[in-house]
């Protein structure tokens, strides 16, 4: 196995830190790596926002589902989709501009993901552990008024970042569901129940596995975060043209 194969597997979240700062040449590292990510056409139709003030990311501990370690973490780097620069560059030369449709903002969506995974790895080589916030899409309105972001550009996606304590890297990595039934070959798969079972069976672990997705019912798909984040993305959406979709 070569090494970044197994940096790949061996990479999971982490929640806790040490308060050993990172360096600021590493820092730099990360986001280069993360702006050298593929992106369609070459636009990278993302904008990064690295959080450095202590007060922002305080305030982003109550926006995100009230995550004390946001505020703990060394590193805090906001992935936006950036659907505006390019309509503000082609208008600032006459071209006509139509409004952004939401296709456009799931293909920037996109790119911006994968510039966070490529600070998640970079990072990861580098000892230091990481955590998506997937949360930063609740309060959309709010964190976008912190954080002075305008219309068209979206927090797709947040990462924070700092060296973990020895109990996180003795921390076992949670189990994924067997290979095959995330891979397959040409067609999507008949998922029926016997499927389904075999797929989640691992993750429930010892427990009772109907018990247990009742349990991940309520904890995510039922859960008030979640409902917030419908709300809010569906809010942010109506700046959008969705005609012909």
């Amino acid at each position: 196995m070569n090494t970044t194969a197994k940096l790949l597997k061996q990479t999971k979240s982490i929640r806790d830190y040490t308060d050993q700062e990172i360096p600021q040449e590493i820092r730099d590292d990360i986001l280069a790596c993360a702006c050298a990510a593929p992106t369609g056409g070459n636009q990278q139709a993302y904008t990064i926002i690295d959080i450095t003030d202590q007060s922002i990311k305080e305030r982003l501990v109550t926006l995100c589902d009230n995550q004390p370690f946001i505020a703990k973490a060394k590193m805090v780097l906001l992935f936006c989709s950036d659907v505006r620069k390019w309509n503000e560059a082609y208008r600032s030369v006459g071209l006509p501009v139509s409004r952004p449709c939401v296709s456009e903002m799931i293909g920037a969506s996109t790119d911006a993901v994968i510039a966070a995974q490529n600070s998640v790895i970079a990072a990861a080589g580098y000892g230091i552990g990481s955590c998506y916030i997937g949360d930063i899409r609740e309060n959309c309105e709010s964190v976008r008024d912190l954080l002075k972001l305008p219309e068209h550009v979206f927090p797709a996606a947040m990462v924070v970042f700092g060296y973990p304590t020895e109990k996180q890297l003795e921390r076992k990595k949670p189990a994924r569901v067997p290979m095959d039934c995330i891979v397959n070959h040409n067609t999507y798969p008949d998922m029926d129940e016997a499927y389904l079972h075999r797929m989640f069976a691992a993750k429930a672990g010892s427990k009772d596995y109907s018990e247990w997705l009742k349990m991940m019912y309520e904890h995510k798909a039922n859960a008030p975060f979640m409902k917030e984040m419908k709300r809010s993305v569906l809010e942010y959406m109506k700046q959008y043209d969705t005609d012909g979709l």
